[in-house]
C-alpha cells in the first residue's frame, strides 16, 4: 500500500504506522475537542491531540477484570515515539498477565518506602528519641515523672560545659550523655557494657543508677511500636554488665538514741536557718526528703494542727502536726510560698547535705544520710510504743496487712501517736518547750 501524502488528511478512524511527520502535522478539528492518533505497531498506545494544539501519549487496554486501564504516558515529542513504545510494551505484558500496573507500582513504591524507612530508622539515635521519652514517659502507675526525678534525667544526659553554679570552671558530661550518639539499633549488650565500664570509672555508684535509667528508657521504647524492632529490652540486664554492678545493699543508717543530742545541737547551730529547721522536721514527722522540702504554707493548717505533703505511693498525704513542730515552723520567714524557701531557681530547699555534714562533724557521728532520718523516725517511734501501723502511716509507707492488720487511722486518730513520737525525740535531744509560749521562744537545754 502506498504511503499517503504528507499533504493528505489522517483518517483518525484506523491505525498508522506512527512517523514524526504524521504526527507533526496531526490536528484536532475544530468541531471535536481531540482526536486519537493510534498505533499500527502497538496496540492500545495512541497519541491524544487536542483542539488547543496538546499532544500527549495515552496506552489504553482491557485488564482481565473488564476494567478499563489508561495510562498517560508524557507529552510528544518529549517523550519520543519508540520511548512510548518502550512504555506500552512493558504496560501491555503486566496486564495481559493479569497484573494490574497500578496495583504492582503501589507495591513496589510500598517496599521502597519500606527500604528507606528501615535505613532511617537504623540510623535513629537515642538522642533523638530522649526528649520524647522525657516528655511523654512515666514511672509505672503514675501520670507523670516526679519533679525531681525528671530533673534528674536530664542532669543524666546533659552535655556539660556550662559554669558550675558552686566552685568554679565548667560542668563535666552527664553519665547518660555518651550514649545519645548511638543508633538506638545499636544498643546491646557489648555497647552498654562499653559505655558502663568507661563511665564507672569515673564512679561506679553513679554509672549504675544512671543504667536503671537507662533500663527505663529501654523498656519506653520497647513498649512503642514504633521503636519496639530497634530496641534490645533486655541489653542492660546482661550479665557481663549485672556482674559488675556494686552491691545491692540496703542502707541501715539511723540515729542511736544516744547520739541525738548530739546531731540535735549540731543541727541547731547552723547558720542556715531553713536548713536547720528542714533537718529536724525530718527527724520529727519521718518523711521523705523531698516531700518535706516541696510543703508550701497553704498545705500547713496551725489551727487544726496538720499538714499535707506530697506522697511516693499517693499523690498526697495528711499527717499531725506536733506541738514543737507547728513552733519550730512557725519561726521561719514567710519569703514565698514554701515553708522551706530559698533563693534558687525552685524557690524552695534542694540540697542540705553540706549542712548536714557540718551538723554530723560536729556531732562526730559519721556515715549518717539525709534518708537515714527517715530510718531513725521509724525506729525511734519504736522506742516510744507508738504503733507499727501508726508509724508506716506517717511515714507513708505502702498499707501493709501484717502491721496490725493495717487500718487506715484518720489524723487525730495518729495524733497523739505522733505526739508521744515527738515528746521522747525532744526528751532524747534535751529539749524542753511550753506549747502555749510565742514562736522563737523554742530553746534547747542539755
Amino acid at each position: 500500500m502506498a504511503r499517503p501524502s504528507k499533504t493528505a488528511a489522517i483518517d483518525y478512524t484506523r491505525a498508522h504506522d506512527l512517523t514524526h511527520g504524521l504526527l507533526d502535522r496531526a490536528t484536532c478539528p475544530t468541531d471535536r475537542p481531540f482526536v486519537l492518533v493510534k498505533d499500527a505497531d502497538k496496540k492500545g498506545l495512541r497519541l491524544r491531540v487536542t483542539k488547543a494544539g496538546g499532544k500527549h501519549w495515552q496506552f489504553e487496554t482491557r485488564l482481565r477484570s473488564g476494567r478499563l486501564f489508561t495510562r498517560a504516558l508524557g507529552e510528544w515529542p518529549t517523550i519520543s515515539i519508540a520511548d512510548a513504545r518502550s512504555e506500552a510494551h512493558q504496560l501491555r505484558g503486566q496486564t495481559e498477565q493479569g497484573t494490574d500496573p497500578r496495583v504492582l507500582e503501589r507495591e513496589q513504591a510500598a517496599a521502597v518506602a519500606a527500604t528507606v524507612a528501615a535505613a532511617v530508622a537504623q540510623a535513629l539515635t537515642v538522642g533523638e528519641v530522649w526528649p520524647l521519652y522525657l516528655a511523654t514517659g512515666k514511672p509505672k502507675r503514675r501520670d507523670a515523672w516526679k519533679p525531681r526525678y525528671r530533673t534528674d534525667l536530664e542532669a543524666m544526659a546533659a552535655p556539660g560545659g556550662v559554669e558550675k553554679k558552686r566552685g568554679k570552671g565548667l560542668t563535666r558530661p552527664g553519665p547518660l550523655f555518651p550514649l545519645l550518639a548511638l543508633p538506638l539499633a545499636g544498643v546491646n549488650e557489648d555497647s552498654l557494657k562499653s559505655w558502663f565500664d568507661s563511665e564507672a570509672l569515673k564512679g561506679k555508684h553513679q554509672a549504675t543508677r544512671a543504667l536503671m535509667m537507662f533500663r527505663g528508657f529501654l523498656r519506653w521504647c520497647s513498649a512503642r511500636p514504633e521503636y519496639r524492632k530497634l530496641t534490645d529490652r533486655e541489653a542492660g540486664r546482661a550479665a557481663a554488665i549485672v556482674e559488675c554492678l556494686p552491691s545491692n545493699s540496703r542502707r541501715t543508717d539511723a540515729l542511736e538514741a544516744a547520739q541525738v543530742l548530739g546531731w540535735w545541737t549540731g543541727v541547731e547551730q547552723l547558720s542556715n536557718r531553713t536548713a536547720s529547721v528542714y533537718l529536724r522536721a525530718l527527724l520529727l514527722t519521718g518523711a521523705r526528703r523531698e516531700e518535706l522540702a516541696a510543703l508550701t504554707w497553704a498545705n500547713v493548717d496551725f489551727q487544726w494542727r496538720k499538714m499535707t505533703i506530697a506522697d511516693k505511693v499517693e499523690d498526697t498525704r495528711t499527717i499531725p502536726l506536733t506541738p514543737y513542730l507547728a513552733q519550730l515552723l512557725a519561726t521561719l520567714p514567710r519569703t514565698n510560698e514554701h515553708v522551706f524557701a530559698s533563693t534558687g531557681k525552685a524557690g524552695r530547699i534542694a540540697d542540705t547535705r553540706a549542712s548536714h555534714a557540718k551538723a554530723l562533724k560536729s556531732a562526730s557521728i559519721e556515715g549518717l544520710t539525709i534518708h537515714g532520718l527517715r530510718r531513725s523516725f521509724s525506729l525511734l517511734g519504736e522506742a516510744a510504743d507508738a504503733p507499727a501501723g501508726a508509724i508506716a502511716q506517717v511515714m507513708g509507707h505502702k498499707p501493709s496487712a501484717t502491721a496490725e492488720g493495717y487500718r487506715p487511722r484518720s489524723t487525730d486518730a495518729l495524733r497523739p501517736f505522733h505526739d508521744q513520737i515527738e515528746a521522747h525525740i525532744l526528751a532524747l535531744a534535751g529539749v524542753t518547750f511550753d506549747p502555749k509560749a510565742e514562736p522563737c521562744k523554742l530553746r534547747m537545754v542539755a
